[in-house]
């Protein structure tokens, strides 16, 4: 197991077209990191950087203790899942699990021993003399898996593992993934873009967009206090809800601000840097909305648009007067009884309401 370090890593494909524009992390030794963000922001660069298959334009990367930039992948004591199972066809399972330590001349016998072990390990030992054409997709998955655990690597390096399997698969694989690092008490990156596989699985998230990092904590700590507009738009399912406003009165322990129409909403955040009339953003989730009393004298009117039945909860699309954002709420499933055109009342908790500033940073919530 090894520890990862990178000291402002840049990436570079030519003098104009820069990937990564100065990351800096450190990864601790048996931590399990889910790189995070949109198709193009630089996380499978960044992984594909640590693995040796592309070069580091400038800056320092330390596998354990040490400098990794000019150490050969071979060299690197890492295993990569890739995507594509890429798993060699005339071979059986047990024949591909075992090819990489087969070509290093590794003894057969410790070969056998290890693909035994990590075969184990993954439930696919009744599998070993199968061949791929003959696997499932999870299976194979399986398979790419257990060829990276033979190779008993310092670190595990996952390239969007589980992008092509069905919506059932991924579930059941996140959760495989989770006990196996459990059991090995390895060190893990984990590239992906959904955002429930690395709320799911990480010990931290790193977050990135446009090549550089936006924001770096623990699942719950970036689903509550998101950073910044592009963190808080980012994670949650359905997306927080983002609407303009303006500041109306401000101190330390409280914010006040005015929607359009003159709908206010008060949330606890420190507004001590706020000045009347500034343009800032209010953040809310769709399960922090709640539904009002009609006689409620703090309720926001609002008309429902869209309703969602999904089983265990109901989703509501409603529309504020004056607001232009369409606007989800999420409710307990039970809450049936909303159809489209209703008009209701709805509170927006001061303690659940964040706010950014004009520059889409967040103001600090006050608990």
């Amino acid at each position: 197991m090894a520890s990862v370090k990178l000291n402002n890593i840049k990436k570079n494909y030519t003098k104009d077209i820069a990937v990564i524009k100065g990351v800096s992390l450190e990864i601790q030794d048996g931590e399990f990191v889910v790189f995070v963000g949109p198709s193009g922001c630089g996380k499978s660069t960044m992984l594909r950087m640590i693995a040796g298959l592309e070069d580091i334009t400038e800056g320092e990367l330390l596998i354990g203790e040490k400098v990794a930039n000019n150490v050969h992948a071979s060299k690197r004591g890492i295993a990569m899942v890739f995507q594509s199972y890429a798993l060699y066809p005339h071979m059986t399972v047990a024949e591909n699990m075992g090819f990489a330590l087969k070509l290093a001349g590794t003894p057969k016998a410790d070969i056998d021993m290890r693909v035994k072990h990590a075969a184990d390990i993954l439930q696919i030992t009744h599998l070993l003399e199968r061949k791929p054409k003959a696997l499932s997709g999870g299976q194979r998955q399986r398979v790419a898996i257990g060829r990276a655990i033979v190779r008993e690597p310092k670190v595990f390096l996952f390239d969007e593992p589980l992008s092509n399997l069905d919506a059932a698969l991924r579930l059941q694989m996140r959760v495989e993934l989770s006990k196996l690092h459990q059991e090995l008490k390895t060190t893990m990156i984990y590239v992906t873009h959904d955002q429930v596989e690395a709320m799911t699985l990480a010990d931290r998230i790193v977050v990135f967009n446009a090549g550089i990092i936006q924001q770096v904590g623990s699942p719950l700590e970036l689903y509550e206090n998101p950073s910044n507009l592009f963190v808080a738009g980012f994670l949650g399912s359905p997306k927080m809800n983002l609407l303009e406003a303006s500041v109306v009165a401000a101190d330390a322990r409280s914010t006040t601000v005015r929607l359009p129409k003159g709908v206010t909403v008060r949330a606890n955040a420190d507004g001590s840097r706020a000045k009347s009339s500034d343009r800032v953003t209010l953040g809310i989730r769709p399960e922090h909305i709640l539904l009002a009393q009609d006689n409620d004298a703090n309720g926001i009117a609002a008309r429902v648009d869209l309703i969602e039945h999904l089983g265990d909860h109901v989703l509501a699309y409603i529309e504020i007067p004056g607001v232009n954002e369409i606007i989800s709420m999420k409710l307990p499933g039970n809450a049936t009884h909303l159809k489209y055109g209703d008009t209701i009342k709805v509170l927006f908790p001061e303690a659940d309401c964040l706010l950014f500033d004009a520059e889409g940073l967040a103001l600090k919530r006050v608990r």
